[in-house]
This record gives structure tokens, C-alpha cells and sequence, in this order.
């Protein structure tokens, strides 16, 4: 089969297409057939072996996985004699480890069917993006109705998720974004924008219940500036940092301002369970949330569409197919 695979960290330039062997499958595993996979910056982490700090997991010297891409839609190919969930010929969505390629395994705890109303292309923007923000929203925020929400970063593979998941879920919702951006989180359901190059949301004046930050620049006693009194500040990934630790630092350290205060500091790592994607799916089809595809590249492509997400330009999600 086809797939984009690397043998060295580094930038997109790593990546190339070649042929490989079709995965074999275990007793309670799924051969898919992959129609698309999306890719979000847990994927540019895997390539570049950053931070440093992830490397005795994923390979000291070169990556123990070559194939990159975790979120797919397609078609099962075939299963494992054990399961049983899923039949040749469903279609289905998730997390796989292996996603830039023909075929792909999955394990029958990370993949859910696919809701009908969906393409491949959008069922396959969902899952790690909107999961990560349905656990900082629901799960560590824990959002009360009516409650004044903060999401930094809400044209992003997670804001787009939790503005809506916060609007859904009764919030009164704030985005921070660029100049560009500002229409779609209004589409989003956000109340108010705030857009980064002219204004600074930190010395505004407002005070949030809840902040929500998936961009990780802003100084953390910054951000408690404008937490109400019993405020929660979620930190979500967050790009910078130095090549060691990334901005893990920033996320381990912040829970630590809380100590002695009625204020809340969470740091997020986000797995995806199949009970997530369940959750996802029915907001889906409730009308309430909405995948938002920036790009469709093909498979031959893929490097181009991981250079574009490291820009931070995407408005939306970047998906590759082929």
C-alpha cells in the first residue's frame, strides 16, 4: 500500500511517499481503509521529535513509527476474529496510530461509526481536536450554564471545537483570533471576538469563569489577571517552549498557582476514547457541532499540508485524502 512515512525527525521535508506492507491485524483489531485522515499538531510533535522530552517514548534517534497521521475516516476492511462491534463495509471514524496510508489498524476502543450526515473528509477533522476540547470544556473546565467563556485560540484544530462545545453547552462565549479568522468564530456561535493584533484581552477589563487556552504565549498570572474569583484556566497544548520541554513545563507548573486560591489551574493531556467520539457524534447530528475544513490536499501531498499547519494560517482543519 501507499503511505507517507519518515526515517529521521525533522520538518515536512521528511516526509515522503512509499510503498509499505498492509498492517496485519490482532484478534480485537480493524483493518480500515482509509478515505481520509486529518492532521493535528500532535502530528507535527511526532515528526520533529519535539519537545525532547517525548523522545524515549517515541523513538531516541528516529521515529519507531514511520507513518504519521492519527485521525481517520474509511470504510472497515476487514476484522479481528474477536470483534464483533463492526462488520466489513461500515463506516467508521477515529484514532489510529498509523493514519497516512491506504490501511490502517485500529483498535475497537478507538473508533465509533461514522454519523451518516458526514463526509470522510469531515468525520475524519474530528476526533483528537474535538475530544481534547470536550474534556477542557466539559470534563476539567466544567462549564456551567451561563457562564462567561474564554477560548484563546478559537480559529485553531481545538477552538473551533470548544467555542462551539461551550456554546452548546449554555456558555457565553469570547474568541481570540486573528484578523482573518474573526467571521468563523462568530459562526461559531462565539458572542464576542477579540482579535490579538489590535487589542490585548488580558487588559480589557472583562472576567471569565472559564479560559480556555490552546495558544500557550500569554503569561499564566496574565490570564489569572482575568479569571473571576473562582475562576478555571485550561491549558491546552500550546506551541513555544524551549526544545526540551515545550511548553509541558508551563502546563506541569500552572496547577500550582491555584494552591491556597479558590481559583482553578489545569494543565490538559487529552486522550481520545471511543465514548468521546460517541458523545461527538450525537452533537453532530443534535445540529451542535460542526467540523470546519481549512484544506483538502491528497495523499502525495501530505508534507505540504503539515508545512501549512505549522504556520498556524489553516482556518480550520487540514485533511488529506487519496
Amino acid at each position: 500500500m501507499k503511505a507517507i512515512v519518515q526515517d529521521e525527525y525533522g520538518d515536512s521535508a521528511v516526509l515522503h511517499l512509499d510503498e509499505v506492507p498492509v498492517p496485519t491485524l490482532k484478534d480485537d483489531e480493524v483493518l480500515i481503509e482509509v478515505r481520509a485522515t486529518s492532521l493535528h499538531i500532535g502530528d507535527w510533535h511526532l515528526m520533529a521529535g519535539l519537545p525532547l522530552l517525548v523522545r524515549p517514548a517515541i523513538g531516541l534517534k528516529r521515529p519507531r513509527q514511520r507513518i504519521r497521521g492519527m485521525d481517520v475516516a474509511g470504510i472497515v476492511h476487514s476484522v479481528g476474529p474477536a470483534v464483533t462491534a463492526f462488520a466489513v463495509g461500515d463506516e467508521v471514524f477515529g484514532v489510529v496510530e498509523a493514519g497516512l496510508a491506504q490501511y490502517a489498524v485500529a483498535s475497537v476502543d478507538k473508533i465509533v461509526h461514522k454519523p451518516a450526515g458526514l463526509t470522510f473528509e469531515q468525520a475524519s477533522a474530528i476526533p483528537t481536536s474535538a475530544a481534547t476540547a470536550l474534556h477542557a470544556v466539559r470534563d476539567v473546565g466544567r462549564i456551567q450554564p451561563g457562564q462567561e467563556v474564554l477560548v484563546i485560540g478559537a480559529a485553531g484544530g481545538v477552538g473551533i471545537y470548544a467555542t462551539q462545545l461551550a456554546k452548546a453547552l449554555d456558555g457565553r462565549v469570547t474568541g481570540v483570533c486573528s484578523t482573518a479568522k474573526l467571521d468563523l468564530v462568530r459562526s461559531l456561535g462565539a458572542e464576542a471576538v477579540v482579535d490579538y493584533t489590535e487589542s490585548d484581552v488580558t487588559i480589557l477589563g472583562k472576567r471569565y469563569d472559564l479560559i480556555i487556552d490552546t495558544a500557550g504565549n500569554r503569561p499564566v498570572a496574565s490570564l489569572r489577571r482575568i479569571l473571576t474569583s473562582t475562576g478555571t484556566l485550561v491549558i491546552v497544548g500550546g506551541e513555544g517552549g524551549g526544545r526540551l520541554a515545550g511548553t509541558l513545563s508551563r502546563q506541569l507548573v500552572a496547577p500550582l498557582r491555584g494552591v491556597g486560591s479558590k481559583q482553578s489551574f489545569r494543565g490538559l493531556v487529552s486522550v481520545t476514547r471511543a465514548a468521546d467520539l460517541v458523545t461527538l457524534a450525537e452533537l453532530v447530528e443534535a445540529g451542535q457541532l460542526a467540523p470546519v475544513i481549512d484544506e483538502v490536499y491528497p495523499l502525495a501531498r501530505a508534507g505540504a499540508a503539515m508545512q501549512r499547519l505549522e504556520t498556524s494560517a489553516a482556518v480550520g482543519k487540514l485533511v488529506v485524502v487519496g
